[in-house]
């Protein structure tokens, strides 16, 4: 395997990340490609390729003070069950500039035994967390 995990993201990655994330993820279904532009310009991306090949991405979102948002995880298809989901967590998590974060934070339906893996635990106290959740904003 010779998977290399970078923060570079080319505008070709773009279109294989855009593809994913509108068509195949249960998160972003329909998301307009120039959102997935703003939000790759606005977060610290990671990007595993094989060769030249996008076949994983993550970004978090960040201050790179405080607190660390994870988003947008996933590895294709093609390439699951070879370990790139945790190369990917594994890089974020040991980047420099997110070593002092307080708080990391994400939200996932499938994946708790990965991010386990890396600290992640059930929220301590639910109740002092609160959220807004608009349901499927970019249904057509």
């Amino acid at each position: 395997m010779s998977i290399n995990v970078s923060n570079k993201v080319s505008k070709r990655d773009i279109d294989i990340i855009h593809r994913y994330l509108s068509e195949h993820s249960y998160w972003a279904k329909n998301i307009p490609r120039e959102v997935v532009e703003r939000s790759i310009e606005n977060s610290l991306c990671f990007a595993a390729h094989d060769g030249g090949e996008l076949v994983g991405f993550a970004r978090a979102i960040t201050d790179y003070a405080v607190f660390a948002y994870i988003a947008d995880v996933f590895v294709l298809e093609s390439h699951r069950g070879r370990g790139i989901s945790k190369m990917i967590m594994k890089t974020i998590m040991e980047h420099p500039k997110l070593q002092v974060l307080r708080r990391w934070s994400l939200v996932t339906s499938d994946a708790h035994g990965l991010y386990r893996q890396f600290g992640f635990q059930d929220v301590e106290k639910p109740e002092k967390y609160m959220e807004i959740v608009r349901k499927n904003p970019y249904a057509a």
